[in-house]
């Protein structure tokens, strides 16, 4: 690694600190979860990575909140400002847009829309069990 070189979170946190919607510590968050998905894939496939889509990135991103904050995940994605699928989009639209993320001309901000509800997601999982 060139010692010279940023790495792939001095980015982050550089180009996020001018961010009007999120915070930094959000970035380096679906940053982690883009690379857990990479390993999920890089697990199941047999060729190398392909490209990693909207669903799955945000079933990393799900997965990711869950084992990290638990049942507070709601409440730190509520003070970062990130509260829906769509603003996941956002975030990595606008890491593509600074060249940190990349994607390809069949990536939308509508394929992030409506994967899921943040309450479900997040909350869901937490509640208590029906005894009856």
């Amino acid at each position: 690694m060139n010692p010279n070189k940023p790495s792939t979170y001095e980015k982050i946190s550089a180009t996020s600190k001018h961010s009007d919607l999120f915070p930094p510590d959000a970035y380096s968050f679906l940053h982690d979860a883009l690379e857990l998905a990479l390993k999920s894939q890089k697990k199941t496939a047999r060729d190398s990575f392909s490209h990693i889509s909207a669903h799955d990135l945000l079933d990393a991103f799900r997965r990711l909140a869950i084992k990290e904050f638990g049942p507070m995940a709601l409440t730190v994605f509520d003070y970062w400002n990130v509260r829906s699928c769509e603003d996941v989009g956002k975030m990595v639209f606008d890491l593509a847009e600074k060249g940190i993320f990349t994607v390809t001309e069949n990536d939308t901000l509508e394929s992030f829309q409506n994967a899921y509800q943040f309450e479900e997601a997040f909350a869901a999982p937490f509640r208590p069990k029906n005894f009856f």
